[in-house]
């Protein structure tokens, strides 16, 4: 038996989820990691471990952040017969308060000493002679979204070992996203995504079927309904990485979906959607972007020979970051390093494709 087969084992068994975004910083991304992806670079809490006594480097970076353990599975999975990183990602907020406030405009903090007051953005979170970290870059986030059989206890759990879960940063959109070989356009255009999902394929956090002979590659459904009291949609996107044939892992993100008439330039890159954020009175208007979104996307560079995952990520149109609604209700400064505004986000549970042995 190979020294780590029981540990890979071990993990596979017992973390089914991953908490990919709370209040101490999102894990879904980071720049230095995907640096093609133009969305890796939110609320990264990445200049010095938590206690400050030591500067991130680019070895910690890489062990804690969701694309790289999702890669990583696929070896350690090909070498072992088991992915210890085959988890389900859902949010959190880590806060001590009891209440339910991952919201931009109801962000109570981590627990009492962070309450809104005139002075929390300047407080700081964490401070020592090594550095400090400043209670304004606390995020506002975030939530689990958990697809159950029912509102029990027991389904609930359920949902979550088998990983149909994802996260969001607070914001309660609805989110689907389901993996098959046979997905046409009309499957999506009824409104109720999930009937035909579940009959020809997998939910968010399974594994892709055994494709049918005439398969060339897979297809996904993604659909996406914004916050019934929150803003609109931006564009969905498709994170996808595999391994190929030499052992290398790869990443690339996809735009599947989006609002509005844009078009991707020569180089496939989107326009961004705008922003309506008026950081002064902290508030937004939804002008732009969609109510909801829903496509069918094919990967188009699918090779059957190499592990691959996908998951998606479902983003807002810019709204106004907690720190512009302390700054407007207790007329003070946002300090300078602070965002005034964010884009707040969807990150699903994956769906893993295995080549035959």
């Amino acid at each position: 038996m190979h020294p780590y087969e029981e540990y890979v084992t071990e993990r596979a068994k017992w973390e089914p989820a991953y908490e990919v975004t709370q209040i101490k910083g999102d894990g879904e991304a980071h720049p230095f990691l995907s640096p093609d992806d133009e969305f890796a670079d939110y609320e990264n809490w990445d200049i010095r471990n938590l206690d400050v006594s030591e500067a991130k480097t680019d070895a910690m970076l890489a062990g804690e952040y969701a694309p790289e353990a999702l890669k990583r599975g696929l070896v350690i999975e090909s070498k072992l017969g088991t992915n210890p990183y085959k988890f389900g990602q859902i949010g959190s907020t880590d806060s001590y308060t009891l209440l339910a406030t991952a919201q931009e405009d109801n962000f109570f903090g981590k627990h009492s000493g962070y309450e809104p007051s005139p002075e929390r953005m300047t407080h700081p979170f964490m401070k020592n002679e090594n550095g400090r970290i400043d209670s304004w870059q606390q995020v506002a986030s975030g939530l689990a979204a958990v697809w159950a059989t029912d509102n029990t206890r027991e389904a609930i759990y359920d949902a979550i070992a088998r990983k149909e879960v994802y996260a969001t940063t607070g914001s309660r959109m609805l989110v689907r996203f389901f993996g098959g070989w046979e997905f046409t356009e009309q499957d999506v255009n009824s409104h109720s995504p999930a009937f035909t999902g579940y009959r020809k394929g997998v939910p968010m956090g399974g594994d892709l079927p055994t494709a049918p002979a005439n398969a060339k590659s897979p297809s996904f459904i993604i659909y996406a309904l914004r916050d019934p009291i929150g803003a609109n949609l931006d564009r969905i996107q498709i994170v996808k990485g595999w391994m190929d044939a030499n052992g290398k892992t790869h990443e690339k993100v996809y735009d599947v979906a989006w609002s509005g008439d844009r078009k991707p330039d020569a180089n496939g890159k989107l326009p961004a959607v705008g922003n309506t954020v008026d950081v002064k009175n902290a508030n937004w208007t939804n002008t732009i972007g969609a109510s909801e979104l829903a496509t069918v996307w094919t990967d188009p560079n699918f090779d059957p020979k190499q592990r691959a995952v996908y998951y998606a990520r479902v983003i807002e149109i810019p709204t106004p970051r907690w720190s512009s609604y302390d700054a407007f209700r207790f007329n003070i400064p946002v300090p300078e390093a602070a965002p005034t505004s964010t884009q707040e986000r969807a990150y699903t549970s994956p769906i893993w494709f295995t080549p035959k042995s």
